[in-house]
């Protein structure tokens, strides 16, 4: 009876959305409550009950038990299975991607399976690389109060200048921000001597930016622009940041699918 009252609650979980909770992550979350609930020694019983005892001299005999990984898996790909037909059939990339790369004097660098992504350029002597991570196109707090549409968070970024010889250069941590006027904010500006000062965890990461002197941020602002950072760029990697989630999404669905089919 314990073990009917699981299958058919779990059965009643199931759900068709992406961002459902599965019917066999709810099973297992289902036995573990009845066992607790029946306790160790009933659900063992009820188990027994349900399963004829099987008498010495045939238990030899009978056929090794086939595993359930085999079942639980073949569920798991049909699921996938759809989930990659339906995912390839809503994705289409935002035009601003393309636009953006058309003309942008940037290369995107972009390897599948990594969640960070970079525009790279040079000027004169010197790099400029911008960096970012795939974003996720959910936002919990507005889906618990059952709103449809949202702002899209904001997108964090490091832009990075950095001398090709000497290694030294500056970092401005940054985020993008909603508007027409100006596309992002800068937290703070890291100054490093070498790389090992850029990658060191313990080195400074400079003051915040907004108790620097007025002029001293309008200049750093100034110099943002001049190596290419603007409206534009944080268009690109607010789109870009979620086509990148999207893509990898539909990576996972297939690579796990392909796993569990072999």
């Amino acid at each position: 009876a314990i073990l009917a009252q699981v299958l058919a609650r779990a059965g009643a979980s199931r759900g068709a959305s992406r961002h459902h909770t599965s019917a066999f992550h709810f099973f297992s979350e289902e036995m573990f409550a009845l066992a607790r609930t029946a306790g160790r020694h009933g659900l063992v019983a009820a188990f027994h009950r349900a399963v004829p005892a099987i008498a010495p001299s045939a238990r030899a005999l009978a056929p090794k038990a086939r595993g359930f990984s085999g079942a639980a898996a073949g569920k798991i790909v049909k699921v996938m299975t759809s989930e990659i037909k339906h995912e390839e059939e809503q994705y289409e990339q935002a035009k601003e991607i393309k636009a953006f790369l058309a003309k942008s004097d940037f290369k995107l660098v972009d390897t599948m399976g990594d969640v960070n992504m970079a525009l790279e350029r040079e000027v004169g002597d010197k790099v400029v690389r911008i960096e970012w991570q795939l974003t996720s196109p959910f936002n919990p707090d507005v889906e618990a109060e059952g709103e449809e549409a949202f702002d899209q968070e904001a997108t964090d970024f490091c832009v990075t200048v950095e001398n090709k010889s000497k290694g030294s250069g500056v970092a401005f941590y940054c985020s993008t921000q909603t508007g027409e006027d100006h596309r992002y904010v800068i937290g703070n500006v890291k100054a490093f001597s070498s790389a090992e000062e850029k990658d060191g965890v313990s080195s400074y990461n400079g003051p915040e930016f907004e108790d620097v002197d007025d002029k001293l941020q309008e200049a750093l602002d100034e110099y943002l622009a001049e190596i290419g950072m603007n409206n534009e760029v944080c268009d690109f990697i607010d789109a870009s940041a979620l086509d990148k989630e999207q893509r990898e999404y539909l990576r996972w669905l297939k690579i796990t699918k392909d796993f569990l089919s072999s």
